[in-house]
């Protein structure tokens, strides 16, 4: 039976995230240590005691999400399971950066200064209330896609996350995402809402940011990870650097791929994931995506323990 360690994106932050593992593992506060002294501050205080306001600016929140995911695996590896117990590893968005971290592809320190600059670069690509997104519930990806390339109307309005059959989000310039919204309804969607983000993620109006990541990566070694990684835009494994650092790029304006590359797993013979990280939103996920593959979720010392224990 295959097993994949899959890691969670944007939404899942929440204060104190982390704290409990760093109090039970010397290895995973190491991480928040290790961040800490890579970013020049303390986010590990943000992340533990901090407003969740301040926690949610996407400069913080990508970076804190990745350090309590990697904190996981340190706990992990403290009771004796390495990443190579996966056969792949997979990342919601920001979560691709933890899945190629926990991988051995990047170093933690300059996943940590990546996703700061990532972060920062999608916050100032669009100004505050240009963009938006909005969750549109009940529409298969294809029935989205068409919602959205109506409602753009010559400004861009694309179907940014396929999350599940029935979960596709939509993102782009406000007027045309409020359009969306309104002829989703019309559609047939039980449920289509704004959601509370600060930028238009995963559309060509990130293209600014796109730019300042394919710098950045130009600066850091990717190595060949350790678990191939199953990359947002592709939905499929891979595993050259220079193919890594190209889909990093691609991936901040392209579509987070996230139910095909769940359903490419199942077919590759995974049968098992593990959340690593805050939240359960990859594990509800999935179980609509696939009722046969088993997904639980490690973010907590007891977590970490039944996960190692199911590993063994």
């Amino acid at each position: 039976m295959a097993r994949a360690f899959v890691f969670p994106g944007q939404g899942a932050q929440s204060v104190g995230m982390g704290q409990a593992l760093a109090e039970a593992y010397p290895a995973a506060k190491a991480v928040f240590e290790e961040v800490d002294e890579a970013l020049g501050e303390s986010l590990s205080d943000l992340i533990w005691t901090g407003d969740i306001e301040n926690l949610t600016l996407t400069t913080n929140a990508q970076p804190a999400l990745m350090t309590t995911s990697m904190a996981v695996m340190a706990a992990l590896k403290a009771e004796g399971v390495e990443v190579t117990a996966a056969d792949y590893v997979a990342g919601h968005s920001l979560g691709e950066y933890s899945a190629l971290c926990a991988a051995g592809a990047l170093s933690l320190s300059d996943t940590a200064r990546l996703l700061r600059i990532r972060g920062a670069a999608m916050q100032e690509a669009v100004p505050v209330g240009v963009g938006a997104m909005a969750a549109l519930l009940g529409l298969d990806f294809e029935a989205a896609k068409a919602v959205a390339d109506e409602a753009a109307e010559g400004q861009v309005c694309q179907a940014a996350n396929d999350n599940d059959p029935g979960q596709v989000v939509v993102s782009g310039h406000r007027e045309a995402v409020e359009r969306a919204v309104e002829i989703a309804k019309r559609e047939g969607a039980k449920r289509a809402m704004l959601l509370p983000v600060s930028a238009p993620f995963h559309c060509a109006l990130m293209e600014p940011a796109a730019q300042a990541m394919a710098q950045a990566l130009d600066a850091v070694e990717v190595s060949a990870p350790l678990v191939p990684v199953v990359a947002n835009v592709r939905a499929e494994a891979v595993s050259d650097p220079q193919v890594i650092k190209d889909l990093l790029v691609e991936q901040v304006t392209g579509s987070v791929r996230w139910r095909e590359s769940v359903a490419w797993m199942s077919a590759q013979g995974v049968a098992q994931a593990f959340e690593v990280g805050a939240g359960k939103a990859l594990s509800g996920m999935i179980r609509r995506i696939d009722r046969e593959m088993a997904c639980q979720a490690v973010g907590d010392p007891d977590g970490v323990k039944a996960a190692a224990e199911a590993l063994k």
